[in-house]
């Protein structure tokens, strides 16, 4: 599925070749922080699949709770968050952040990672979702 998005104030932008059964739904600490909400949705894509069609986006280094050191792409004019990967950018895939997608309506979550972290009344909402909770 081609997807294309930007951040919110339109500084950042790309287009995208995405799978829409790989959209899922992270409860992890991080992300919970990262957006000041109870999860995060993310699309994972391969990085040459991913272009970019404006500016380039500011990254930021995180090393997670699982000890990786994480990638994460927003930008720079008014902080949205854009695409996440891992410490090697050319050969490990990208997540793109579901907020920043103009087709998110049609882009619904498969499955679900870090539950053990998940929000009690938030989780609620997802408990017929597949869930890795080592992931």
């Amino acid at each position: 599925m081609k997807i294309d998005g930007q951040c919110h104030c339109g500084y950042v932008s790309y287009e995208a070749e995405i799978d829409p059964e790989r959209v899922s739904i992270c409860h992890c600490t991080d992300c919970q922080k990262l957006t000041g909400s109870p999860y995060r949705v993310t699309v994972v894509t391969s990085p040459e699949k991913i272009r970019m069609t404006g500016n380039p986006p500011k990254v930021y280094l995180k090393t997670a709770e699982s000890g990786r050191t994480r990638r994460q792409y927003f930008c720079p004019e008014c902080g949205s968050p854009l695409f996440v990967c891992g410490e090697d950018p050319e050969n490990t895939p990208w997540g793109i952040r579901w907020g920043s997608i103009n087709q998110r309506r049609e882009l619904e979550p498969k499955r679900q990672a870090w539950c053990r972290s998940a929000i009690p009344w938030a989780a609620s909402a997802f408990k017929d979702l597949p869930g890795l909770e080592t992931a």
